[in-house]
């Protein structure tokens, strides 16, 4: 383990001190989402595989133990259904100035209501998440003012969080992993939370999810839509 702001091995999951985090789930008009992916799959059913990406995600991060609530920010009226029904709580992207104003306008919401709160930004294209897995992140971020997880490729990010009464900060986009280390924040680097790393954005990564493990409703969609892993 190195100092905060730079590279941060994990240890052992947080005692029974460790905070409660409310996680800020950004998510573009559907209409917007994965554009990438079009080509492979079709414009229709790209707006429908980011929902299922992002209702696996809520999912996922709303049974992990660490966890108090997630707050989605979007302005799509159909995915603000979908996931509030999850039990996520919404709220509309007023700054309606990109994905970095969006995080930060996501975290003062939850520190409006609770100004002592643990916040972390997470990606809402993780459809391969694991509770267990976003517990052992959470664990380890615990431990720092600000820390980060690298996407699968260690160019972007997938999460970044603040301890109470420390900005959020965020840098998602391009290069953020490098952006995020510039800022001060401990990187996080474990080996075992694969399913935390792995953001979809292209083909390539919609399959090395599907390897890992998908969530029901991202397995629905690529079912229905006759996308497999490893099909060509």
């Amino acid at each position: 383990m190195e100092k905060d702001g730079e590279r941060v091995a994990g240890g052992a999951v947080g005692g029974p001190d460790a905070p409660r985090w409310s996680l800020v789930v950004p998510l573009k008009p559907l209409a917007l989402a994965k554009t990438r992916l079009a080509g492979a799959v079709g414009a229709v059913e790209r707006r429908r595989l980011a929902l299922a990406f992002a209702a696996d995600t809520v999912a996922a991060a709303l049974a992990c133990a660490a966890v108090r609530d997630v707050v989605v920010v979007t302005d799509d009226p159909l995915a603000a259904r979908r996931l509030g029904a999850l039990g996520a709580g919404v709220v509309p992207d007023r700054p309606a100035a990109g994905l970095n104003a969006a995080l930060a306008y996501g975290a003062r919401t939850v520190r409006a209501r609770r100004p002592g709160a643990a916040v972390a930004a997470l990606n809402a294209d993780l459809p391969a998440l694991r509770a267990a897995e976003l517990a052992r992140v959470l664990a380890v971020a615990g431990r720092f003012p600000r820390a980060f997880l690298a996407d699968a490729a260690d160019i972007g990010t997938t999460f970044l969080s603040a301890a109470p009464g420390i900005e959020l900060r965020p840098a998602f986009g391009g290069a953020s992993r490098l952006a995020h280390l510039s800022s001060g924040a401990a990187e996080i680097l474990l080996g075992d939370v694969a399913s935390v790393r792995r953001d979809v954005d292209t083909e390539a990564d919609l399959r090395a999810a599907l390897e890992l493990g998908v969530g029901p409703r991202t397995a629905e969609r690529c079912r229905a839509g006759g996308f497999r892993a490893g099909s060509g």
